[in-house]
């Protein structure tokens, strides 16, 4: 299985503190020797994106998001996304794990990780004008104390202190809209299943080996999913192996029989009707949308 997705590492030469602050019309323009930001790439970081002018649109995990003024958008790392070309303007604030979590305590930590995940909750906010005043008012202190990083010792420790402020304001305002993210019992029990399934979904796609594996009953593993994210642990399992098995038809020069294969099916014709039954569209017309677009 070969990974041709151009992985976009941290640019320390940019980013001395493993955070940086960029706007978005000034992404579109640059010219990348190594990638385009207009085709799909993984980051190996978090990304807040704020759109303040105009409109345009951004494609995480191979969807399709409206933006425009307000529009905010998460992407925790390792997610697959790209840019389109449009006059929208905003600000693009990334930052590495460690520069948040190697300086928080365990709560905040937990914040991060479930702010940005698009399994909890959908990545796209809109803000409400109270929300986008308060939320830009924080970017520009950000912003104005990442000006003088060069020239004053505790820039970078205000700076994460404002990122950690942010994280927590944005995951109040997320929390409103999505129960998913409110407290639960169920909440790192869901967490557990979903890096499981993440890891194995191509070798194991049935819920009785992840529910032995996290020593649970089947209707346990149920009633996490179904009080997280309101779907059986099934849904959670196929949203996964879809999500993968795109990355694998956009990522690989393979034949798609081949990636069924790969994927964990016997017959490539059951993972044809697989992919068409929980994505609408056949592996070939996906291919096609993609590759061409």
């Amino acid at each position: 299985m070969k990974e041709e997705f151009r992985e976009i590492s941290f640019d320390k030469s940019t980013g001395k503190f493993q955070f940086d602050c960029v706007g978005y019309e000034d992404i579109l323009k640059k010219k990348p020797t190594d990638h385009s930001q207009f085709n799909f790439h993984k980051v190996s970081f978090y990304v807040l994106l704020l759109i303040t002018h105009h409109e345009g649109n951004h494609n995480l995990n191979f969807k399709d998001y409206s933006l425009k003024k307000g529009t905010l958008i998460t992407l925790r790392k390792d997610n697959i996304h790209k840019f389109y070309k449009s006059n929208a303007k905003g600000v693009v604030i990334v930052f590495t794990e460690n520069f948040i979590v190697n300086h928080s305590n365990e709560l905040e930590a937990s914040k991060i990780f479930l702010l940005f995940n698009e399994m909890l909750a959908s990545p796209k906010i809109q803000l409400n004008d109270i929300e986008y005043k308060e939320i830009t008012s924080l970017i520009n202190w950000i912003k104005k104390e990442y000006a003088e990083i060069n020239n004053d010792t505790h820039s970078s420790n205000i700076i994460r202190k404002f990122v950690q402020i942010l994280i927590l304001k944005l995951f109040r305002i997320k929390s409103k809209y999505n129960i998913s993210l409110a407290n639960s019992k169920y909440l790192s029990m869901f967490l557990e299943f979903q890096s499981l399934v993440e890891k194995q979904c191509f070798e194991h796609k049935k819920v009785s080996f992840y529910a032995k594996e996290m020593g649970v009953s089947t209707k346990t593993l149920n009633n996490v999913t179904q009080s997280i994210i309101q779907k059986t642990a099934k849904s959670l399992i196929n949203d996964i192996v879809i999500i993968h098995s795109k990355r694998l038809i956009i990522n690989s020069q393979d034949s798609l029989t081949e990636i069924s294969y790969q994927v964990g099916f016997d017959e490539p014709t059951n993972f044809f009707k697989y992919f068409m039954k929980y994505s609408g569209v056949s592996p070939s017309q996906f291919r096609a949308t993609y590759q061409t677009s």
